[in-house]
């Protein structure tokens, strides 16, 4: 299992399949699809002071990234993470330590003091990348409510959780613990901006000083065999914006003809804008043509990288050179990986009434980074109000989103303050308000799929402001779908006498009403056979979530999967259906090919509320 310190530290482990991993958000979404994205909270604990919780998972996982904007008139809030049904916090800091507070210290963990905004003071952001893998479970909680337009206590609630839940059993994961050593993340996250990330003992081509004329194109970098591309850096003669859309890096890996990436520069080194320059640790660029990309890319059967030159005038490099090893061939032949691959480029353009779909991803793999530009439009801004919303293998329900595109990036309202950026995300942008391009790029907080991955943004806070986008993400995988609808079972025709509802899906198409038949509280059976190469099974549900803190027990040929309930905290009493999934532990299935699957509705703390509108069981097939 790849998590915690080791899926932040060790770069070589990036490219590796995440297998019984998903990527989980919980956040400060409007309920009623708008830009109201500032309450922050989902219930109170009266067994924990009465607090108000912000993030409750049930099973082992992973908090990778926690993000929370307020005003300074708003109280400060003190959060509090309670692991594995503990009643005593583990981790307590305010708003004001972050930073500071050990293990909640730069670089891993900051804060961001914005501008101004309409003399409601300064917003003050606080951001941690610092890993919270649990066993069991885990509790975020806040001593406040974490609401937005409150006149007696101020403004200020908006924020998020990302984290990765596991299907496996609870020994394999060791708890977050206060006093563990981070050295190992801290000292590589201080190497932001350099471009030797990943040891090794030699290997690197370089080629200085050669001209590329319009339309032309040079390798710099082949390889027959295996091996691993561990940096690529390039310097141009005489920097001009123009180099960000017009030279593009290609690379063709295992003899491919089609290149796995086809990125310009502005994509492939996280900043499309280029008015600043923006260091990350995997990538990064100064406003004077020095540039750098230090995602791992690993190939088993030869490689090739080359530049071209799109635009219609001479380029001159001054230098190139791509980093390269041989040393850990042995490492991917053991482990199944992914190749570093890069969505189509989405070129500039509006999308009205709807979210600008950056990518559509076809494979199986996860997601590393994205890169987003906006623009505004006729006199507008460019808002950073738009949510980014990423579907994950045809949910409906977005599995990741974000109250504006500012918090995806982990900073604050506006973006007139650029570039701002930290080791992961950051933008950079104009004073005016007119662009911004923002990159985020990830560790352990990758985005698991098996068959698709869907990255959209809203322009403005309800795709109601007159902007474009362009962008780009980074991924590893293979173009081959590894999930096989198995069994459906339509809802409501199980026992007794169905409910009909009509209501809608959060994200993009929340303005369609879609009708279902299901039923409440009640225990189903699902039967099915799956194939020979199977290698995890998954059940997806459509649910109403009028109600929150659905649970039930999951129960496998007999035998319950006690440390696994499928377990949902939020609600939302307004867009109310949800589709979300339980995964089986692949340890639960062994060598069985013909499965029962038991689903039984429990209280999960206010009442039974679980319920299903209908199911769907999937394979995935190795």
């Amino acid at each position: 299992m790849i998590y915690g310190n080791k899926a932040m530290t060790e770069l070589l482990y990036l490219p590796l399949y995440r297998n019984a991993t998903r990527a989980f958000y919980e956040g400060s979404i409007d309920k009623e699809g708008g830009n109201a994205d500032w309450d922050w909270f989902m219930f109170r604990d009266p067994e924990r002071n009465n607090e108000w919780v912000i993030f409750d998972a049930v099973g082992p996982g992973c908090i990778y990234n926690f993000v929370q904007h307020r005003y300074p008139s708003s109280k400060e809030p003190t959060f509090r993470f309670y692991f594995d049904g503990e009643k005593t916090p583990r981790f307590t800091i305010r708003h004001s330590e972050f930073g500071e507070k050990y293990p909640f210290v730069e670089p891993v963990a900051s804060r961001y003091i914005g501008p101004a905004d309409s003399g409601r003071g300064p917003i003050r952001v606080v951001r941690s990348f610092v890993p919270m893998p649990f066993s069991k479970s885990c509790r975020v909680t806040s001593d406040v409510k974490l609401s937005g337009f409150d006149k007696e206590k101020g403004e200020g609630g908006w924020g998020h959780i990302v984290c990765h839940l596991f299907s496996c059993k609870p020994g394999e994961i060791k708890t977050f613990d206060p006093a563990d050593d981070l050295t190992s993340v801290i000292s590589l996250w201080k190497k932001n901006g350099s471009t030797d990330i990943i040891p090794f003992s030699c290997g690197m081509k370089s080629v200085s000083s050669f001209t590329l004329a319009p339309g032309e194109s040079r390798i710099l970098f082949s390889d027959s065999g295996a091996g691993l591309v561990s940096g690529i850096k390039i310097i141009t003669n005489g920097f001009s914006e123009a180099h960000l859309k017009k030279l593009n890096l290609t690379a063709f890996w295992n003899g491919d003809e089609t290149a796995a990436v086809d990125s310009n520069f502005g994509c492939f080194f996280a900043n499309e804008l280029g008015k600043h320059g923006t260091r990350y640790l995997l990538a990064g660029m100064d406003a004077n043509g020095e540039y750098y990309n230090n995602f791992p890319m690993p190939y088993s059967r030869g490689a090739k990288i080359a530049i071209r030159n799109d635009g219609d005038r001479c380029v001159r490099v001054d230098y190139a050179s791509v980093r390269y090893t041989h040393e850990y061939n042995d490492f991917y032949a053991d482990n199944p990986y992914g190749v570093f691959r890069t969505s189509e480029y989405y070129q500039r353009k509006y999308t009205e009434g709807k979210d600008s779909i950056i990518a559509e991803l076809r494979g199986s793999g996860h997601m590393a980074a994205a890169v987003v530009t906006g623009y505004g439009r006729g006199g507008f801004a460019a808002s950073c109000e738009g949510d980014v919303r990423i579907h994950i293998d045809g949910l409906r329900t977005p599995g990741i989103e974000s109250d504006g595109s500012e918090s995806y990036s982990c900073y604050g309202w506006g973006f007139p303050t650029g570039p701002e950026f930290n080791p992961a995300g950051g933008y950079d942008s104009t004073s005016d308000y007119k662009i911004w391009s923002e990159a985020r790029l990830m560790m352990g907080d990758v985005n698991p799929f098996f068959s698709s991955l869907r990255f959209g943004i809203e322009s403005g806070g309800n795709n109601d402001w007159q902007m474009d986008h362009s962008g780009m993400v980074f991924w590893y995988g293979s173009d081959r779908s590894r999930l096989i609808r198995l069994a459906e079972y339509p809802g409501g025709s199980i026992v007794g006498t169905p409910t009909v509802l009509t209501s809608y899906f959060e994200g993009d198409d929340d303005d369609c009403p879609l009708t279902f038949s299901g039923e409440y509280g009640v225990a189903v059976r699902l039967n099915c056979r799956l194939p020979n190469n199977t290698e995890q099974v998954i059940i997806r549900r459509i649910s109403d979530q009028g109600r929150g803190r659905q649970k039930a027990r999951v129960i496998l040929n007999g035998n319950e999967i006690s440390w696994l309930p499928w377990y949902r905290a939020d609600s939302n009493k307004i867009k109310r259906w949800l589709e979300d999934e339980y995964c089986i532990p692949p340890d639960a299935i062994g060598n069985s090919r013909d499965i029962s699957v038991d689903i039984v509705p429990v209280d999960g703390g206010e009442g039974i509320t679980f319920n299903s509108f209908g199911y769907e069981i999937y394979a995935v097939i190795g």
